[in-house]
């Protein structure tokens, strides 16, 4: 249901987001010839859906000033090739996780937990989800918290794809959603324009526009009807991604839950993720 859908994936998500910020993802990709910062991430994102042009990281990515990946990305594929960045990746995620949360990957629920996320995985229509469908043909790796982290990727970018769905039909553009976001106040406008790249000069553009459509205030936060886009789009998100979590009852729906919430206090009290 819609519900499990965004409640699991707020519980989930640091298992995989671990990777965005990990040491050990810069040190696989840069022996590998990449630069350090956004061409690993870039490159390694989008290797599941093999050597994909530019054009097309900026489609699925969304919300990143184009002209840094088109910078970035055939360079990328210039000095190594998607197959051996995935794996490269895999192994970061591994290297991270068992860092972070150690002996504790070895417990019988990490098993079941990824056996569970595995089995409603097929509950997810590939069509019209681009990263998700690069990452469904990844072969599943042999150890349980690796599947556990493949499982819960693969969901979160089934979700990422229904949620630019969910903008396109608003009309909303990669950076006037994150101006959006950043008119709520849950992270700072400077974050948000400086880790995607973009000039003050696109962004005080885009918050115009927003301003034309009665959607941000003069002082930049939100007004009512920009709440209400916010929630219709939300809530499609929620409803384009609830298929999977549809399968489970609610005692596996409190199982992954707990889980979640357990190892995300451990990865997030680790000091992983940046404060803002």
């Amino acid at each position: 249901m819609a519900t499990n859908a965004r409640y699991l994936w707020s519980r989930l998500e640091a298992y995989h987001g671990l990777i965005y910020f990990a040491p050990e993802a810069d040190q696989q990709y840069t022996a590998l010839g990449l630069d350090a910062g956004m061409m690993g991430y870039f490159a390694s994102r989008a290797a599941a859906m093999g050597e994909v042009t530019a054009d097309v990281v900026v489609a699925t990515f969304y919300n990143f000033e184009p002209t840094r990946i088109r910078e970035l990305v055939p360079v990328a594929w210039q000095r190594t090739s998607a197959a051996v960045l995935w794996q490269a990746r895999l192994r970061a995620a591994d290297a991270a996780l068992t860092r972070v949360l150690g002996d504790r990957l070895q417990q019988p629920d990490i098993a079941a937990a990824a056996s569970l996320l595995r089995s409603v995985v097929p509950a997810c229509a590939p069509e019209g989800r681009p990263l998700f469908a690069g990452h469904l043909s990844q072969q599943w790796p042999t150890e349980p918290h690796l599947q556990l982290w493949l499982a819960i990727t693969l969901l979160r970018e089934f979700r990422g794809d229904g949620h630019i769905a969910a903008l396109t039909v608003e009309g909303v553009s990669g950076l006037e959603a994150l101006v959006l976001h950043a008119a709520t106040g849950a992270v700072p406008a400077a974050v948000l324009q400086a880790t995607r790249g973009w000039s003050d000069e696109l962004w005080q553009s885009a918050l115009q526009r927003l301003q034309q459509r009665s959607w941000v205030d003069d002082d930049g936060t939100l007004t009512p009807s920009g709440q209400q886009h916010r929630d219709r789009v939300e809530r499609q998100t929620d409803e384009l991604a609830a298929a999977p979590w549809a399968l489970l009852d609610d005692q596996q729906v409190a199982f992954l839950a707990a889980l979640g919430k357990e190892l995300s206090g451990i990865i997030t009290g680790a000091g992983t993720f940046p404060s803002r």
